[in-house]
Order: structure tokens, then C-alpha cells, then sequence
């Protein structure tokens, strides 16, 4: 796929209404934290792509505008905070120690 600003809009677009959906559906479902719902690995899956596709425009060469450069940043501080949600870091859950477990599903 090549690289343009253009597709990273429409990933953080996607990115960005995924993360409102979830939160309307956590509302509906009684109010529970986002923290505490289960969408939240597929959104930090996403959120990861889009950081990684943002890394790659950067590294591209191609001429950014101020207000992407921003966006891109912004997506990065934001996945510091879910880094250890995304997938390919975790243990298959029947390896997981009962405590590493509990921490994963915030009991």
C-alpha cells in the first residue's frame, strides 16, 4: 500500500469513530468503564496501526503538514497508554498466571 496523508486521515477517522462507538456502547451497557470493556484490545489494535502508518509517513519523506505532524504525535502519547493492550505483547490467556490475568481484565 502506498503511503499517503490522505489514507492516514482515513485510518485516524476510523480509528476515532471505533473509540466513540465504544463508548456509546459502554453507556448503553450501564455505564461501565472503557477500561473494563472488551472492544478495548481491538481499539488498541487499531490504535497501533495507525501509529505504525503515522511512523511511516513521517519516515517517508513526504512533506507534512504542522496539523498532521501534531495528530501523529497525538496518536503516539495516546498509544503509550494502551501499549500493553495490543495483542502481539500478550500471553495466550491458558499461559497467563491467575494474577497476570486479573491485572488483563482489570478484577
Amino acid at each position: 500500500m502506498a503511503l499517503s496523508v490522505q489514507t492516514f486521515i482515513k485510518l485516524a477517522n476510523y480509528y476515532n469513530q471505533t473509540a466513540m462507538l465504544m463508548s456509546a456502547i459502554c453507556v448503553q451497557k450501564g455505564g461501565i468503564a472503557i477500561e473494563n470493556y472488551v472492544g478495548r484490545f481491538y481499539a488498541a489494535d487499531v490504535l497501533e496501526f495507525v501509529v505504525e502508518y503515522g511512523r511511516r509517513l513521517t519516515q517517508s519523506g513526504i512533506q507534512l503538514s504542522p496539523e498532521i505532524k501534531s495528530v501523529i504525535e497525538r496518536f503516539n502519547k495516546q498509544f503509550e497508554h494502551v501499549r500493553d493492550l495490543t495483542t502481539p505483547t500478550q500471553k495466550p490467556i491458558h499461559e497467563m498466571t491467575l494474577s497476570e490475568f486479573e491485572k488483563l481484565m482489570n478484577i
